[in-house]
């Protein structure tokens, strides 16, 4: 089987999850037919072998773009309408995911059977129930839900919420609504997805209560089960900056282990009895055996796309050795990986799948072909392993500067601790704790495993933490363009080629555009604001060529997890920034400084000022100056003056919006005014008070609320243009209709993150301004394009409103 043809296939289906609007079903059905005609010829001519594979790639290319084009076609066809939006309607249908359990609820996915009324209800949910009850998988029931399309947000870099919900095949989210009270209807409905998950749900539950308070328990569960959510993300940061994320999680390497193991054990008791061996070979035996045993702890782990690459890789092993078929080793991983993206179009959308296909490549590409080392066994296995783990971290460099903007240089030393201690101590040792839990007469057993599992493992992060703690434990890396990653792509094929390759070390020069990068800079002069899409919060990012300040950190999302960590350090990494200049918090709303102390946990500031008390928890204990009113400071280019709360404020009991630190900010002739909630009849003694407040953008008060952006506010900036955080029809109805007609009656332009996401203004010194929105700047064809149709965000706020109708519990959480 060619290599070729399989390869153009994958590249056919990449190229259509790069549109931006999804090409005609007609165009679509005719590149399928125009596809299937060359393959025709190709089977039908006696051509050439090379033209021949040279017709078959080409027809493959055109197949997989199609093929992926009309699926999603199909998909995306089962949808909300925007004016079905926040309205309450009865469902009935079956719970067919594990849920996960949020900090006042759960989340599940929920398979819709029947509805009622005349909203079109699409096929699969993502439901948010915040409440006591608990659902199990596979139960019936019958919910009252409030629901929305899919929306997420939208940064330079980050998870796309949308393209994982698209991927489940979830075409709405949404939050069950206790009036009229929701029924169950049967305790289990048998199919084999809610028959897998149950499996999957009772052993968590049983794991849960014998790894509850251990450091990582959540560690166990994601190497038993994939479920990963009990991971902190502090944990996460640890693993990524010691590069061995791939070993928290059932990779590849687990699941070839368990396949092995079992394998080994059936080839063993075969062997034993001669019934059997005149039957069939152990070693086919062994190999039925494993691959039946990685399947099924692949269907224990949710069936994660490293999941499905390793099964049917191993499964087309089995076959190719069954039928004694011959089959090379980089065509047994095109195979799987064209096989993936007939069964899911969508894999190739996930950081996972390229991570993993490329660990794999590297490894054939390593070991084929090489001639076996001579001398001492014991040796030559060590130095084998040496050059597969420096083959995998060199070959993971490209996918992890683009997607994390990290590569951890202490990643090989890490991995040679790691990978022997977590996949040959912990993961069996966590799986036989499974196997007693599973079992009531020798549960008993389970706990001591599981606690020396955690024991082993504590060890591990113990000596990660040494590893990672000098600074030059990880490279922080500006986000490449595409060109850099190709580029380095192919320079690491090359360095890690077989012996005898020409010129090898000329791969390492093809390394250096991603490794120097400079990163998007404003030029002399210049000041950029960049309002981040972190729902219903604020962080904006003040920047001139040599200065970087920021102004709020977003929300809290939950316990373990906020908009500083997943958001805000994420784009300061991809912009260069490894040092802030200065932070303002302006108040203690947990919607402005729930990121406060992952921010300064996270990169260097080397000023704090905030309304906040100095040490205050929420900024981490770290000591801040008084934002004051009459402050003022120069930083590099940018002149900073704050112009509320005064002195005398903080002796009266204002509330906390009313304390927000509102600040002015200048470059060149650039004047930008920064707000943070500050209401009204704040914003009125404001302009009394301070006669020049003109300003070039204006950070719209309180998110829009009605109670804000005052005529007298907005007469005394005159504004060019306005920004509003807000999240996507967000519980409050910020930004509100009145707000909106009010800028709009003055012809100021206002963007708002939860239409535009993330939103940049470039001023020039010379007084031009560019404007960006990733919205519209990464397009892809499913994602959300609020605006024409939608019922406004007032119309949305005066319905009922219950805790669980804000983004957060789904912000970026898959």
């Amino acid at each position: 089987m060619p290599l070729a043809p399989l390869v153009a296939f994958v590249l056919g289906v990449c190229a259509l999850q790069a549109q931006p609007m999804l090409p005609a079903g007609v165009l679509l059905l005719g590149s399928a037919a125009v596809a299937i005609a060359m393959g025709a010829c190709g089977l039908l001519m006696r051509w050439p072998r090379r033209t021949s594979v040279a017709i078959a790639s080409v027809a493959a290319l055109l197949l997989g773009f199609a093929y992926a084009g009309l699926r999603a076609h199909q998909r995306l066809a089962d949808e909300l309408a925007f004016d079905d939006e926040g309205r309450d309607v009865r469902v009935m249908g079956i719970v067919d995911s594990l849920p996960v359990r949020l900090e006042r609820g759960q989340r599940f996915e929920f398979e819709v059977e029947s509805h009622e009324g005349t909203i079109g209800v699409p096929g699969r949910l993502l439901l948010g129930w915040y409440g006591a009850e608990i659902v199990r998988p596979g139960e019936r029931w019958s919910l009252t839900v409030r629901l929305r399309r899919p929306h997420g947000a939208m940064n330079p870099v980050g998870v796309d919420f949308e393209a994982w919900l698209l991927e489940r095949n979830l075409r709405a989210t949404g939050s069950v609504r206790m009036a009229p009270p929701p029924r169950r209807l049967d305790a289990m409905v048998w199919t084999p997805t809610t028959a897998v998950e149950r499996c999957r749900w009772w052993l968590r539950e049983r794991l849960t209560t014998h790894v509850e308070g251990e450091r990582y328990g959540g560690v166990l569960l994601a190497l038993v089960l994939g479920d990963q959510k009990a991971i902190a993300d502090s944990d996460w940061t640890l693993f990524n900056r010691t590069g061995i994320s791939h070993l928290v999680s059932i990779s590849g390497l687990h699941i070839t282990m368990i396949a092995a193991l079992v394998g080994g054990l059936v080839a063993a008791s075969w062997r034993r009895v001669p019934w059997l061996l005149r039957r069939a070979p152990a070693q086919s035996a062994a190999i039925v055996a494993g691959a039946i045993a990685a399947m099924l702890y692949a269907l224990l782990a949710g069936w994660g796309v490293p999941a499905q690459r390793t099964v049917i890789m191993l499964l087309t092993v089995a076959g190719t050795w069954l039928l004694r078929a011959r089959i090379g080793l980089g065509t047994a991983l095109a195979l799987a990986a064209a096989t993936v993206c007939v069964f899911d179009p969508w894999a190739v959308m996930s950081a996972g799948f390229w991570m993993s296909f490329g660990a794999v490549a590297a490894i054939v590409w390593v070991v084929h072909g090489r001639p076996r080392l001579v001398g001492d066994a014991t040796l030559g296995a060590l130095r084998a392993a040496a050059r597969v783990q420096i083959a995998v971290t060199l070959a993971l460099i490209p996918a992890t500067v683009l997607l994390f903007q990290q590569v951890s240089l202490i990643s090989p030393f890490a991995n040679a601790v790691a990978i022997p201690l977590v996949s040959w101590v912990v993961t069996p040792l966590a799986l036989l704790g499974a196997g007693c839990a599973a079992i009531p007469v020798i549960d008993a057993l389970a706990h001591p495993l599981l606690v020396a599992a955690n024991a082993v493992f504590a060890g591990v992060a113990a000596l990660l933490q040494l590893l990672a703690a000098p600074s030059w434990a990880a490279l922080t890396l500006p986000a490449p363009p595409s060109f850099a990653v190709l580029m380095a792509a192919f320079g690491i094929a090359w360095c890690l080629a077989p012996p005898g390759w020409p010129a090898r070390w000329l791969g390492a020069v093809a390394l250096l555009p991603l490794l120097v990068w400079p990163g998007e800079r404003p030029g002399v002069g210049d000041l950029w604001l960049t309002a981040l899409d972190i729902g219903q919060g604020a962080a904006l990012v003040v920047e001139t060529r040599e200065q970087a300040w920021l102004y709020d950190t977003g929300p809290r999302y939950s316990q373990e997890s906020d908009a500083g960590e997943r958001v805000v350090l994420p784009y300061l990494r991809s912009r260069g920034i490894r040092v802030l200049d200065g932070l303002i918090v302006s108040h203690l709303d947990q919607d402005h400084s729930g990121g406060a102390a992952s921010v300064l946990r996270g990169i260097e500031v080397r000023r704090v000022i905030s309304s906040i008390p100095s040490g205050h928890p929420v900024l981490g204990g770290i000591p801040a100056e008084r934002c004051v009113a009459g402050l003022e400071w120069t930083s590099g280019d940018l002149q900073w003056r704050i112009v509320r709360p005064s002195a005398s404020d903080y002796d009266r009991r204002l509330s906390t919006n009313a304390m927000s630190c509102v600040a002015l900010v200048r470059s060149g002739s650039t004047v930008v005014l920064l707000t943070g909630d500050l209401p009204a009849r704040d914003e009125e003694a404001l302009v009394v008070r301070d006669h020049d407040l003109r300003a070039a953008l204006l950070m719209v008060p309180h998110h829009g609320s009605r109670s804000s952006s005052s005529a007298a506010l907005l007469a005394a900036v005159q504004p060019d243009a306005a920004v509003a955080q807000a999240g996507y029809r967000n519980r409050f109805g910020h930004p509100h209709a009145e707000v909106l007609a009010r800028y709009e009656e003055r012809g100021i332009p206002l963007v708002r993150t939860d239409h535009a996401g993330a939103a940049q203004w470039m001023f020039g010194p010379d007084g031009r301004v560019q404007f960006r929105s990733w919205r519209s700047l990464a397009a892809r064809y499913w994602h959300n394009r609020p605006g024409a149709g939608q019922r406004t965000t007032a119309e949305a706020a005066d319905e009922s409103v219950e805790e669980g109708d804000a983004v957060q519990p789904f912000f970026g959480m898959p």
